[in-house]
C-alpha cells in the first residue's frame, strides 16, 4: 500500500496507554495521520467495541473508510502494512509471541492499577515483577544472539523494538502516578542490551520525530 493514496485517524484518550506504539507505527511509516480525543463516555456506543483505541484509514481513491480497533489489532496490521513485520510467517511469528508475552506484562501492569485491595494488589505486582524479569531475560537474549545492535530482530527498525519501547514507556513514565518507586524497582531489572535497545529506538530516525507524551525514555533509564 502506498503511504500517498492513504491518511489515518487515531482514536485514544490524550494519554500514553495503549495507544504510543501505534503513534509510533504510524510516524515510522511516514504516513499521514492525526490523532483524535472523543468525548468519553459520550462517544462510546459509537466506537466499534465501544473502547478505544480505534484506527480509521481514509482513501484519496473514494474507497469507504476502512475501521478497526484493539490495539494489538492495530500494531498488527499497520507492522504488516509497512514492513515492520516481515512477510514471511515463520519470522513474523517470532516477533509476535514476544508482543504477547509484553501483552501479558502490560496486563498485569493494568490490573495493579485497577485493583484496590491492598493485598491482592500486592500479590499482582509481585506477578507482574517474576513476568517482567521473564521479558527482559528472552529480549536480552535476542538481542545478544541478534549482534548486540540495540534491535531484537535484523538491521532495521522492527515491530517488536517498538513495542518493547512502548511498554516500557508505559512501565516507567505512566505507571509513576500509581507507584512512586516503581523506576527504581524496574531500572535495576533492565540489561545493559535492554537500555541500548530503548536507545536505539528512540534515537531511530524513522522515529525520532515522535514526541511522546512522556518526554525522553532514555533520559528516565539513563538517570
Amino acid at each position: 500500500m502506498s503511504s500517498s493514496n492513504v491518511s489515518y485517524t487515531l482514536r485514544y484518550f490524550d494519554t500514553i496507554g495503549f495507544a504510543e506504539s501505534s503513534r509510533m507505527l504510524l510516524t515510522a511509516a511516514g504516513v499521514e495521520w492525526t490523532e483524535e480525543h472523543p468525548e468519553w463516555p459520550q462517544e462510546k456506543p459509537n466506537q466499534p467495541h465501544g473502547r478505544l483505541p480505534v484506527l480509521v484509514e481514509k482513501s484519496t481513491d473514494g474507497s469507504p473508510d476502512f475501521v478497526i480497533c484493539e490495539s494489538t489489532n492495530i500494531e498488527r496490521y499497520l507492522a504488516r502494512t509497512y514492513g515492520f513485520l516481515p512477510a514471511d510467517l515463520k519470522q513474523a511469528a517470532l516477533q509476535e509471541q514476544i508482543r504477547d508475552l509484553m501483552s501479558d506484562v502490560g496486563n498485569l501492569v493494568t490490573g495493579y492499577v485497577q485493583i484496590k485491595n491492598g493485598e491482592d494488589k500486592a500479590e499482582l505486582f509481585a506477578k507482574f515483577e517474576k513476568l517482567l524479569e521473564t521479558l527482559v531475560k528472552v529480549q536480552t537474549k535476542l538481542l545478544k544472539d541478534n549482534g548486540n545492535t540495540g534491535r531484537m530482530f535484523g538491521d532495521k527498525l522492527s515491530y517488536a523494538d517498538i513495542i518493547a519501547y512502548g511498554l516500557y514507556m508505559n512501565m516507567l513514565v505512566s505507571l509513576v502516578k500509581f507507584k512512586a518507586d516503581i523506576v527504581d524497582i524496574i531500572k535495576p531489572k533492565l540489561t545493559p542490551e535492554v537500555v541500548k535497545l530503548i536507545s536505539t529506538v528512540e534515537t531511530d530516525p524513522l522515529v525520532v520525530k515522535h514526541k511522546s507524551r512522556g518526554g525522553s525514555l532514555v533520559t528516565v533509564v539513563s538517570a
